[in-house]
């Protein structure tokens, strides 16, 4: 889906409708047993992280969400039936954390029952103003959907005579992108039911809280001399002894805060390009490929690297249980494309594709778990622990050919930071650039140069080969 920030996600007045749990089903989970079943490594970072982060005097939300339109003026009952139901369905939502043990450093689960499960509607009222309507659905989002409280999730409707825009945001730990994709025709599917007096009919999914159990009894039979331990222990010593940032001049002032973030989203090229452009890289990968070896070779051009390192997220749903689940089922690979005997986009194309073959399989082991053998200390002062090149294909999303008609966005908050970000989605209209990075003028003016610098490698393979 097209991702963006929630100011640039086509935003349009009408009668606001907000969701949050109950507070009710809220309270019972005062005095609820431990569940035994741990957060993933990837659940536990983010909440020290954000705990860390908010202990050095910054708020940095790190919600991520999904819009989409509904035909028509929605009934706010049938909506929050479907809503209810599409909740229920997924158990990581009812799934909470918190601290204890002296000093309070141990993070344990507990789980609200779906007996208990219960959504309180606010009718909020009328905006007449696209910027002040988005503003009040950040502000709220940045609130309820926070990695330090629970419920951390929110969902909205702004409806009107003709559509009806509906807003969901989850703090990070319970969804990724794969998640999100899934649920406009989920929600479509639902409220059709519910509008025709039919009871929902869903299958039932995995639960993603016990894939994180799962995974990391797995995790947790690695040593520090595993193969995928040694492999990121090179890495990070080959990036100076920490985990990579763009390699560019981001204009960053070490002895400044965090600073403030900005967001580049835009069309990169159409399907007939994106088409072409997969068909020359097929042999070597797909566009993944060809997405890392542009990148590398425009990275070379600004910066004069002769390496490009970055890490490439993959998601972890080995299983086809796992393809329906809501959950972040998301980890990192380490990739090093060597340039110094390159001298095209050719000889970019295979040295990333030697890259991906050789490490892919590392995304299946938390890092979090592989940073803790290596006994590197990465105190978390930033919400991303490295920066990331991502390319996600969504053509057979059940639901995407609609996406456009429908105004479906995943959302991103844009905040503070001091990495980038890259986000290329492949839709049916073609390919979809998306950056968060540090707002600096330097930043500003590589950052841009590189997404017209991708769309020109792309369009120039595309058409030349």
């Amino acid at each position: 889906m097209r991702l963006t920030d929630i100011r640039h996600c086509e935003v349009r007045p009408g009668r606001l409708v907000e969701w949050t749990l109950d507070p009710g089903a809220a309270g019972a989970m005062e005095g609820l047993p431990d569940d035994s079943r741990p957060p993933a490594y990837i659940q536990e970072s983010h909440i020290r992280t954000s705990r860390s982060v908010r202990e050095d005097g910054l708020f940095v939300p790190t919600w991520i969400g999904v819009c989409f339109d509904l035909p028509g003026r929605a009934e706010p009952d049938v909506l929050q039936d479907a809503l209810h139901a599409w909740t229920l369905r997924h158990e990581t939502l009812r799934s909470g954390f918190a601290w204890s043990g002296p000093p309070g450093d141990e993070i344990t689960r507990f789980t609200l029952g779906s007996e208990d499960v219960r959504l309180h509607r606010e009718q909020v009222g009328d905006f007449t103003d696209e910027a002040a309507l988005a503003e009040h659905l950040q502000k709220r989002f940045d609130t309820v959907a926070d990695a330090l409280r629970w419920p951390n999730f929110i969902y909205a409707a702004v409806l009107r005579d003709d559509s009806t825009s509906v807003y969901m945001a989850f703090d990070h730990s319970n969804v990724d992108a794969y998640s999100l994709q899934n649920i406009p025709a989920a929600l479509h599917e639902l409220y059709a039911a519910v509008a025709a007096g039919r009871s929902p009919q869903q299958e039932p999914v995995a639960s993603y809280v016990d894939f994180c159990q799962a995974e990391r009894a797995d995790a947790d039979k690695l040593d520090e001399n595993h193969d995928i331990v040694v492999r990121w222990r090179e890495f990070i010593k080959n990036c100076g002894g920490q985990l990579p940032n763009f390699p560019v001049d981001l204009g960053l002032d070490n002895d400044g805060g965090l600073p403030r973030q900005k967001a580049l989203c835009e069309p990169l090229v159409d399907a007939d390009d994106a088409e072409a452009f997969e068909a020359y890289c097929r042999p070597y990968g797909g566009s993944l490929v060809g997405v890392l070896a542009a990148t590398a070779l425009i990275v070379l051009e600004i910066e004069g690297e002769p390496v490009f390192r970055t890490v490439v997220p993959f998601h972890t749903r080995v299983r086809s249980r796992w393809s329906d689940s809501v959950g972040w089922y998301v980890g990192g690979a380490p990739v090093e494309i060597p340039l110094a005997e390159v001298h095209d986009f050719h000889g970019a194309l295979e040295n990333a594709h030697a890259e991906l073959r050789a490490n892919r399989r590392l995304a299946r082991t938390p890092l979090e778990r592989v940073l803790r053998l290596i006994g590197t200390d990465f105190r978390p002062t930033s919400p991303d622990l490295y920066s990331l090149v991502s390319y996600l294909d969504a053509r057979d999303v059940p639901g995407s050919g609609q996406w456009a008609e429908q105004k479906v966005y995943g959302l991103v908050r844009v905040s503070y930071g001091d990495r980038v970000c890259v986000w290329v989605n492949r839709l049916h209209e073609g390919l979809w650039f998306a950056c968060r990075y540090p707002d600096t003028e330097i930043a500003h003016e590589n950052l841009s140069r590189y997404a017209t610098r991708l769309r020109e490698v792309i369009t120039s393979v595309a058409r030349q080969g």
